[in-house]
C-alpha cells in the first residue's frame, strides 16, 4: 500500500484495508449462513448477489487485476468479472436496500456511500486483496488475532487523526468508564457519538463476560448495543471494529444523533446506560440548534450532547433505578456560565451527579492540552452532594505524553475508593448548595491537595509543637547574637 501513489499515510491506508476486509468478512459469514440454511432446508437470501461477492471477483489470486480491477471497483458502469456489463462494485453496493430496512444490505449501502477506493494501481491492489484473502474469518482464532491487530491499527490512525483535529478516547479511560458503569445483560447501552466504536467494543466485551446461556448471547447480539456516528470514515471503522470483536449485528446510526427535537424523544427511545466522549468545541448548524429549547441553545457541542443524554436516560420508576451515564467533558463544561449554568442546574435538579473524576494534564497528549473530566450521573435526582476525585500523575511526571500515556493500572486507586468513599488528598465532596451559590460552577479545586493526615495522639502533637517553638526561640537568640557581633565590628 505504501507503494501506491494514491495513498498518503495511515489515514488513507487503514480505510482502504478496512473496506477490503469488510467485504471478505461478509462473504465468509455468508458462506456459513448459506450452509446452515441448506442443512435446515430453509431459503437463504444473500446480502450481496453474484458477481459482486468476494468469491466472484477477489478469491482467485490470478483473477481480475490492473486497470480492469480499478474500473470494476470505481466506475458506475463497467465490464464485470463474469464478462457481462453492469454496475461497478461500489455503485452496486451503494444501491443495496434491505427488506423493510434494518438488515445487512442497509448497513453495506451506508458504509459504501461514504467510502472511496483511493488506490490507483490495480496490480498493487490485487496484491493487497490476495493478502486479505488469506485471512479466514470462519476461524475464531484468526478473528481474535486480527481484532488485536486491528485495534493497534486503529490506535495508529487515531494518532494520525489527532493532527487533523480529531481526538479519540484513550483506551484506559474507556475501560474505566465501562467498568464503573457496569452494564448488565438485558440493559441497552448507547454511545451517541461513537466514533470508531471504542466504548461499544469495551461494553460488548464486558457483557460477554456475563454470558451464560444462548438467550444471553442473543440479547447481547441483537438488543444491547447501539451508537451514532455521522462521519463516513469513523462509521466504516466502527462497523468493522464491532464485527471483528464478534458483534454480528452492529446497530450504528449513520446520521447526527442531535437531529431529533428533544421534546419528541419519548420513553421508548430511552436507554439504560450511556457511555460517550462527545465532540469538544465544534459548532452545529442552526437546524440542529432549533431542536433544543431557546434558552438552552449553544454552539458548544458537548452541552448539546449533555442535554440529549439527559433526555435519553431511562426514568427512575418506583424501586427501579434510572438510567446511568459516564461521559468525558472538557473543563469548560464545568465552569461555563449563562446557558451552560442553566443546563448544569437542570442536571443537578433532575439527576444525581454523584461523581466527577478530574483527569490530569496530557491525557489526550500530544494533540491537545485540554484538561478533561469524567462525569457520572443517573436518573433519580436531585443531586445532594458531588464527590470529586483528582487522578494524580505518576510520581515524578509533570504530564502524560504520546510515548508515556495514561495506563489503566493508574485507575486502580479510584476503583478501590469507589464503593468505600472517604476524603483523602485526592478525594473530596461538595454540597450542591455550595455549587448553586457559585452559579453552578462545577470546577471545584481540590482543598486537600498536599494535606497529609496526622495520625499521632493529641498529646504527642502538642509536645512536638512546643519542642519546635522552643527550637525557634533558640535559633532566634543565636541569630541575634551573631548580628550583634557583626554590628560591633562595623561600628
Amino acid at each position: 500500500m505504501r507503494k501506491d501513489k494514491g495513498l498518503n499515510g495511515d489515514l488513507d491506508r487503514l480505510p482502504m484495508l478496512t473496506w477490503i476486509m469488510f467485504l471478505k468478512f461478509l462473504d465468509d459469514t455468508e458462506k456459513i449462513r448459506e450452509a446452515e440454511a441448506e442443512l435446515a432446508d430453509t431459503r437463504f437470501v444473500p446480502a450481496i448477489e453474484s458477481p459482486y461477492r468476494w468469491r466472484d471477483w477477489a478469491e482467485d489470486p490470478a483473477g481480475i487485476t490492473g486497470d480492469d480491477l480499478i474500473a470494476f471497483i470505481n466506475l458506475d458502469e463497467t465490464v464485470r468479472p463474469d464478462g457481462t456489463r453492469g454496475a461497478g462494485l461500489f455503485a452496486y453496493l451503494r444501491s443495496l436496500s434491505g427488506e423493510n430496512g434494518g438488515d445487512r444490505r442497509d448497513v453495506i449501502a451506508t458504509v459504501f456511500r461514504g467510502t472511496l477506493n483511493r488506490m490507483v494501481n490495480g496490480y498493487l491492489l490485487r496484491d493487497v486483496i490476495n493478502k486479505v484473502n488469506g485471512i479466514h474469518f470462519t476461524s475464531s482464532e484468526e478473528i481474535h488475532t486480527l481484532s488485536h491487530l486491528y485495534e493497534s491499527m486503529l490506535k495508529e490512525m487515531r494518532d494520525a487523526a489527532g493532527d487533523s483535529g480529531e481526538f479519540y478516547t484513550p483506551r484506559p479511560v474507556v475501560k474505566f468508564l465501562v467498568t464503573v458503569c457496569d452494564p448488565r445483560i438485558g440493559e441497552v447501552v448507547l454511545d451517541p457519538a461513537c466514533g470508531t466504536g471504542g466504548f461499544l467494543v469495551e461494553a460488548f466485551k464486558h457483557l460477554r463476560q456475563q454470558e451464560k446461556t444462548t438467550d444471553d448471547y442473543e440479547t447481547i447480539q441483537r438488543r444491547s448495543l447501539s451508537g451514532g456516528e455521522p462521519k463516513s470514515l469513523p462509521y466504516l471503522l466502527c462497523q468493522m471494529n464491532l464485527l471483528l470483536h464478534g458483534l454480528e449485528y452492529p446497530r450504528i446510526d449513520p446520521d447526527n444523533s442531535l437531529r431529533f427535537p428533544l421534546r419528541e424523544i419519548g420513553d421508548a427511545d430511552r436507554v439504560d446506560v450511556i457511555l460517550t466522549n462527545p465532540p469538544f468545541g465544534g459548532e452545529e448548524e442552526q437546524g440542529i440548534l432549533s431542536n433544543f429549547p431557546e434558552d438552552r441553545q449553544t454552539s458548544e457541542t458537548t452541552l448539546l450532547f449533555l442535554q440529549l443524554i439527559m433526555r435519553k436516560l431511562r426514568r427512575k420508576r418506583g424501586d427501579q433505578p434510572g438510567g446511568r451515564c459516564g461521559m468525558v467533558v472538557p473543563n469548560g463544561t464545568l465552569f461555563g456560565a449563562g446557558v451552560a449554568a442553566r443546563i448544569k442546574e437542570d442536571l443537578l435538579r433532575e439527576f444525581n451527579l454523584h461523581t466527577i473524576v478530574r483527569l490530569p494534564k496530557g491525557v489526550f497528549a500530544p494533540y491537545t492540552d485540554i484538561e478533561t473530566n469524567l462525569l457520572f450521573f443517573d436518573h433519580g435526582g436531585p443531586t445532594e452532594e458531588i464527590w470529586y476525585y483528582a487522578l494524580p500523575l505518576p510520581e515524578g511526571r509533570k504530564q502524560y505524553t504520546k510515548t508515556k500515556p495514561l495506563r489503566f493500572t493508574e485507575f486502580r486507586p479510584v476503583l478501590a475508593w469507589w464503593n468505600n468513599r472517604e476524603e483523602n488528598e485526592h478525594a473530596w465532596r461538595v454540597s450542591v448548595a455550595d455549587i448553586a451559590a457559585n452559579d453552578y460552577n462545577l470546577d471545584v479545586k481540590n482543598p486537600n491537595e498536599g494535606v497529609v493526615e496526622d495520625l499521632r495522639e493529641p498529646g504527642e502533637i502538642v509536645a512536638s509543637i512546643l519542642g519546635k517553638e522552643q527550637r525557634i526561640v533558640e535559633l532566634m537568640r543565636e541569630i541575634q547574637a551573631e548580628i550583634g557581633k557583626e554590628w560591633e565590628v562595623v561600628r
